[in-house]
């Protein structure tokens, strides 16, 4: 099988176009929605979701606490589908993401969040979902349908929404405008020379990835993707806590991967990447505008929180690759379906 052969590789590929069409289509609703936020903001957001929904609920953390200035929590799902706590939701904004709409931890989740008081959004890619029937408001990722059981589009559209809520709830004007080049550098994100890592990566057996702020939740989605595509034992780290304890594995025969934006974080995850190299570990960092050994390319010019979806873009076509070199099928992980419905 050749790596564009598998669903992984061609639904990833999508997602630029997915990305344009999404915000074409939202964009009045979600312009809408922004209005209505700002005259009643909540008093705090919660988000619920699963696997890659709540990494992409990592990253809209980050960028609500940062741009909005509105405390972030993700909610443990089992705290009410299976423990049945009541919670204090009053004037609250609870936003469950999810490819599929049906599993039923979420929807009890989301039930109770509106018992409880909170205004209920989903982010939903099967519009005619029992959450999106449940929820207040419906933002849909347009993603289309996606076969693999591997998510790529739909958490790249996930992290998309979030990223469109932001610009029209917040008015960034520059952020509107990145929202505009956002397509064309996905395209130019798929495009770059990765391959880096799948050559480099063949023989690996453990693997850390590490990222920090807006880039910590697409370290949580790699590090499952090389599990559950590549057969490869991967956990992520905030940069900031890496060095407290798991540090002490990394040396000559445990690589490491970091991803990187250009902000306040930067300094500081590629100063544990040099320290990293110094225990001989091979390292791989992705990062507008750096160059060298071990660099992967990702394109610059765009704002820091938009860098995600670029460096998770080219990453979604290595790993593709790097699965079919170590023998797996991306599109069809041992044990898995695309549809895990957890209570």
């Amino acid at each position: 099988m050749h790596v564009s052969d598998t669903l992984m590789y061609r639904e990833a590929h999508e997602a630029a176009d997915v990305v344009a069409r999404q915000f074409a289509a939202n964009d009045a609703m979600v312009t809408a929605l922004a209005q209505t936020l700002r005259a009643q903001p909540p008093r705090f957001i919660v988000t619920c979701a699963r696997g890659s929904s709540d990494h992409a609920a990592a990253y809209a953390k980050y960028v609500f606490e940062t741009q909005l200035g509105i405390v972030t929590a993700s909610a443990s799902p089992s705290v009410t589908s299976v423990y049945a706590a009541e919670q204090q939701w009053q004037g609250a904004l609870f936003i469950a993401i999810s490819q599929s709409g049906k599993s039923p931890d979420l929807l009890r989740n989301a039930q109770a969040a509106k018992r409880a008081g909170a205004r209920v959004l989903a982010l939903v890619n099967v519009e005619d979902s029992p959450l999106a029937q449940l929820a207040d408001t419906v933002i849909p990722l347009h993603a289309g349908p996606e076969r693999s059981v591997a998510a790529t589009k739909s958490y790249i559209t996930a992290l998309a929404a979030v990223l469109h809520l932001c610009a029209r709830w917040h008015g960034d004007t520059a952020l509107a405008a990145a929202l505009d080049a956002l397509p064309g550098a996905l395209r130019e994100g798929w495009d770059a020379d990765w391959s880096a890592l799948s050559d480099g990566l063949v023989e690996a057996h453990n693997l850390f990835v590490v990222g920090r702020g807006f880039g910590l939740g697409i370290a949580l989605e790699a590090a499952l993707k090389f599990k559950e595509t590549c057969g490869l034992h991967a956990e992520a780290f905030s940069a900031a806590e890496v060095k407290h304890g798991p540090m002490a594995l990394v040396g000559p025969h445990f690589p490491v991967l970091c991803f990187a934006q250009d902000d306040d974080t930067l300094a500081g995850t590629l100063a544990v990447a040099d320290e990293f190299r110094r225990r001989g570990a091979q390292v791989f960092v992705a990062a507008p505008g750096l160059r060298g050994a071990g660099m992967l390319p990702v394109a610059g010019g765009l704002p820091a929180l938009c860098t995600p979806l670029l460096i998770i873009q080219s990453f979604y076509r290595a790993a593709s690759s790097l699965a079919l070199r170590r023998g797996f099928n991306p599109d069809v992980p041992p044990h898995l379906n695309k549809v895990t419905e957890t209570v």
